[in-house]
């Protein structure tokens, strides 16, 4: 009884074991590159519309299981991205401000020039070596700010500030002071595999940040200043070591 015993208990293991996942290590590499919309929250409320930007960078994928029909990786970039805020300036009718010296409608954008590396966990639903997949990825970035440019059509000592709706403007001649910044990113894709093509994923992602560019204390004018981008990329990955399949 003892034998049947233990030889049930290891039949019925098999078939759980099977199911846990199974094994991969397959490691990719390759580059990155799409367009990024951003904007900063002010807190004094500045009105802005989306800064348009481009992103690139390399990309890094190690798959270590799938299990049951989700693949399962980690997947990381590190990316040079042109990110930062643009302001929309309109009176009470919402209608432009016009600067009184240049009769131009006042515009004024800030570009900061950053590094960011995202570490995702990577889910994909789908073919895994010919085919389309469809995946979800979400994980801590990490990013540091290494310059910024303005740029305006107006002087600061002339602008129109009778006319705005908005009176915040500290922001206009403020560099940044906090350069490190963190968030969460989390992104939608699909991705086509070919054995000997290699990878290709299209990609929409959310970033928010959890840091500010301005400092947040009581004696500072901002209370909050973190940003939120919306990515779109396209990536191509090859493999570097590649699972062998019986």
């Amino acid at each position: 009884m003892r034998k049947i015993l233990i030889m049930l208990a290891v039949a019925a293991a098999v078939p759980v074991s099977a199911q846990i996942g199974e094994y991969r290590n397959n490691l990719s590499i390759g580059v990155n590159g799409g367009y990024v919309l951003s904007n900063v929250g002010f807190t004094p409320k500045v009105n802005q519309t989306f800064h348009g930007g481009a992103t690139g960078g390399v990309s890094f994928r190690y798959v270590c299981e799938k299990y049951f029909s989700t693949i399962c990786a980690v997947q990381a970039e590190v990316n040079y991205s042109q990110i930062g805020w643009k302001e929309k300036i309109l009176d009470l009718h919402d209608a432009p401000v016009i600067n009184p010296v240049t009769g131009l409608p006042e515009e004024y954008s800030r570009t900061m020039n950053y590094i960011q590396i995202p570490v995702f966990a990577h889910l994909g639903w789908g073919r895994e070596d010919k085919g389309f997949q469809f995946f979800f990825q979400a994980g801590p970035q990490v990013g540091f700010c290494l310059g910024e440019t303005t740029r305006m059509n107006f002087d600061f000592d002339e602008m129109n500030t009778d006319d705005r709706v908005n009176q915040t403007v500290a922001q206009d001649t403020m560099a940044v002071e906090n350069k490190f910044d963190y968030g969460i990113a989390a992104g939608l894709g699909i991705e086509y595999s070919h054995p000997k093509l290699g990878h290709f994923q299209l990609e929409a992602r959310y970033y928010y940040g959890l840091g500010n560019i301005y400092g947040d204390s009581k004696k500072d004018y901002f209370g909050k200043s973190n940003f939120s981008n919306i990515v779109i990329k396209l990536t191509y990955l090859f493999d570097v070591i590649r699972t062998r399949k019986k």
